[in-house]
């Protein structure tokens, strides 16, 4: 799957190892990630593509105006992320 805005990716590499994070802003050779509690909006993390992982899930538009949305989408994305990996 494509890693565009809005894309719920995996976490590979670095301190956020295996944490769910939403894509920001996407250039050449980088994507910015952020979770709206250790990285917020104001001050997304730049990650490296190779060092994350695309989901099945992306976030609309509307859930990427605060942190709190992003927070409370991610929750409930990654409840549902441990469910489909334990099956």
């Amino acid at each position: 799957m494509e890693i565009e805005r809005g894309s719920v990716v995996k976490i590979l590499r670095g301190k956020g190892k295996n944490r769910l994070m939403c894509v920001v802003k996407v250039e050449r050779s980088s994507v910015y990630v952020c979770d709206g509690k250790v990285r917020k909006l104001i001050n997304p993390k730049l990650k490296n593509p190779k060092h994350i992982e695309s989901t099945d899930w992306k976030l609309e538009e509307k859930f990427m105006v605060s942190d709190r949305s992003i927070r409370k989408a991610l929750n409930l994305i990654g409840e549902a992320y441990l469910c489909q990996n334990r099956i």
